[in-house]
């Protein structure tokens, strides 16, 4: 019998109980339909430590939550519903910098950073494509 699908907010908990495979996780994100935040004709996004974090939210309810501390009072925060996939490898390196994203950012213990590395972003630009290089061709010799 099949196990059902775990919902990527499962996954995020799962992983930050230390019970899940990091692969999982990201293949769970890539497979999952974000709400992101719009604001002046772009994607809701924050920059901190050298990197650009567009924010996604898994379900209404995160969006909510964001929305209490960010949005604009009692007005509706418009959204778009973005696939995961589409955001990291699409949308990010148009962004020209190191950019990332940052999931579920206003639940508390539930939130869960996806960085500009190999395996999550595009290795074009991925902020540690030269080094992940590095280290297998040292593995070759």
């Amino acid at each position: 019998m099949q196990q059902p699908k775990a919902t990527l907010a499962e996954r995020i908990a799962e992983r930050r109980r230390g019970d899940d495979d990091p692969r999982a996780l990201v293949g769970e994100m890539r497979r999952s339909v974000l709400l992101v935040p719009v604001a002046d004709g772009g994607l809701w996004s924050v920059r901190s430590g050298g990197v650009r974090w567009i924010c996604g939210f898994t379900d209404e309810a995160a969006l909510a939550r964001f929305a209490l501390h960010h949005g604009g009072g009692d007005r509706a925060m418009e959204y778009a519903a973005l696939l995961g996939a589409r955001i990291v490898d699409e949308i990010v390196p148009t962004l020209g910098e190191p950019a990332g994203l940052a999931v579920d950012i206003a639940t508390e213990d539930g939130s869960m950073f996806f960085p500009p590395v190999v395996g999550v972003v595009p290795d074009a630009v991925a902020v540690d494509a030269g080094r992940v290089g590095e280290e297998r061709g040292r593995e070759r010799n």
